[in-house]
């Protein structure tokens, strides 16, 4: 079950955790009660499971939902699902009842594993047939579905920003392939542990950390959400070695007062950024106070996680970009959806292992999607003679004013470049005159009194009047999805139930 650095992992996801339980090594040690769990016995109990699941008559690559937050009962519940060849079905708790609603009964799935926090929201939510999920005897003859690498293994639900969202299929092979994107990026080792503080019900945390640790042999130390109090605390008593987080986690941490200890830091190869755009100022503050190197990724639901990630120290990071392909092709498309070259802006496209199958029970959305074997990001960029991407915005996201494209992460960048600010998103509101008009909405620390105004005058410094947001609002929390990433098309909702009506 070895692989070298450019081969993808062949077999199941079975296969993989059947060789990981015989070396018998930790798997997952979960910082809230300090327990670990071994490789053989997490084997064990999701064999368990499986066959359950399997007794009672669930087919293969039948939908299985996991309503779990970080744990080892979300942990057991992923891993039974995919060692019994069924689709492992993550909903995302954060969604919202009638979101929850849609995934559970747009996906088929019967049962559902679920946490007993969550038990009053499950009932609300869940369609009349589907039941949850009660550990009984098993019948002595039952046996396992046969599984091979292009079954089912995953489905995920995009954050649905705009219409309805779309459930995002992979199967064992572009899973695996996922978590071993960032194994050759990272150059991830069996003595590498990883925090994890991103919900496994979102690509990052599945795919990163826990893929990652299987395919790598690794382990992973997974807390039950992101708190930057407990964050390098728990980095330095679990023996982290690597971390991956998102932006506004990044810019939490940096206006937290806590710091690692001597040893914590000394330990910590790097921590890895993802799910969107990492201000570089940001960036270089973080790695100033802490002494740990951010590596700058980018990726999807629907690659299994990452597509770019800059190359660890020594190696050249450069600042702004999330780096080269891995495991996988990058290309920039034009208008007629072909390749362009180096310097030209375009759409990223991706190819690889690591591409999803399909959106489930939507083959318009599938077809469109790809562009030949390419599947089209809907970011815009463009790439530098040595490979190196630089996203330039999303296309749904793009302003535009008076007939003029604005890239909403250029203002970002500007308000970021002020202390205060710890998180920040531009958005587009209507206007008469031009069409759409540039806003921002800011969360400062604690005790700030920088102005909106303030704020307008850097941006209007850095990337010119017409660029320069009209408003700067100043608001109390940013909307975001799962993994922390701010949900910028929400922001014009959000702020008309904050402002005063007449």
């Amino acid at each position: 079950m070895r692989i070298a650095p450019d081969t993808p992992p062949a077999g199941t996801l079975r296969d993989w955790l059947d060789h990981r339980a015989g070396e018998d090594d930790v798997a997952f040690v979960f910082t809230d009660d300090g327990t670990s769990l071994r490789w053989s016995e997490l084997r064990r109990q999701a064999e368990q499971i499986a066959l359950q699941l399997t007794a009672a008559g669930h087919a293969k690559g039948e939908s299985v939902a996991i309503m779990h937050p970080n744990g080892r009962a979300a942990v057991v519940a992923l891993y039974g699902a995919l060692y019994g060849g069924f689709r492992a079905t993550m909903i995302n708790l954060a969604a919202g009842r009638d979101a929850i609603a849609y995934a559970l009964d747009h996906s088929d799935a019967r049962i559902a594993f679920v946490h007993d926090s969550i038990a009053e929201l499950f009932e609300l939510a869940k369609p009349a047939a589907m039941t949850r999920f009660v550990a009984d005897a098993i019948p002595p003859a039952t046996a396992l579905h046969d599984i091979s690498p292009q079954d089912h293994a995953l489905l995920m639900y995009t954050s649905g920003t705009t219409g309805r969202p779309k459930g995002v299929v992979h199967t064992h092979a572009s899973l695996l392939a996922g978590g071993w994107t960032t194994s050759i990026a990272h150059a991830l080792r069996p003595e590498d542990r990883g925090l994890c503080v991103l919900p496994i019900y979102h690509i990052n945390g599945l795919c990163v950390s826990v893929m990652g640790a299987l395919v790598s042999g690794g382990s992973i130390a997974m807390s039950p959400k992101f708190s930057a109090g407990r964050f390098w605390a728990d980095a330095g008593t679990s023996g982290a070695t690597w971390f991956s987080v998102v932006p506004t986690i990044i810019s939490h941490l940096l206006h937290a007062p806590n710091d690692p200890d001597a040893g914590t830091k000394q330990r910590l190869r790097f921590g890895r950024s993802a799910s969107s755009a990492l201000a570089p100022d940001v960036q270089r503050a973080f790695e100033t106070r802490f002494e740990v190197p951010i590596i700058e990724t980018m990726g999807l639901t629907e690659t299994a996680a990452q597509i770019l990630s800059n190359p660890l120290p020594p190696g050249v990071r450069k600042i702004g970009s999330p780096g080269i392909a891995y495991g996988n092709e990058v290309a920039i498309l034009g208008p007629d959806l072909r390749p362009c070259t180096a310097g030209i802006e375009g759409e990223i496209a991706i190819r690889g292992p690591n591409v999803m199958l399909e959106y489930l029970k939507n083959p318009e959305a599938t077809a469109s999607t790809f562009a030949g074997d390419w599947l089209r990001t809907g970011d815009l960029g463009r790439v530098d003679g040595e490979g190196y991407v630089y996203v330039t915005g999303r296309l749904k996201e793009l302003i535009i004013k008076g007939g003029e494209n604005i890239a909403p992460r250029e203002i970002d960048e500007a308000l970021y470049s002020h202390a205060d600010v710890i998180e920040a998103a531009a958005f587009a509101r209507p206007c008469k005159s031009y069409g759409e008009r540039v806003e921002a909405a800011v969360r400062l620390r604690e005790g700030s009194e920088v102005s909106g105004a303030e704020l307008r005058q850097i941006c209007e410094d850095r990337v010119g009047a017409f660029k320069a947001p009209d408003v700067v609002h100043i608001i109390d929390e940013l909307p975001k999805g799962p993994s922390g990433k701010i949900q910028r098309m929400k922001l014009a909702e959000v702020l008309v139930t904050l402002e005063p009506s007449g």
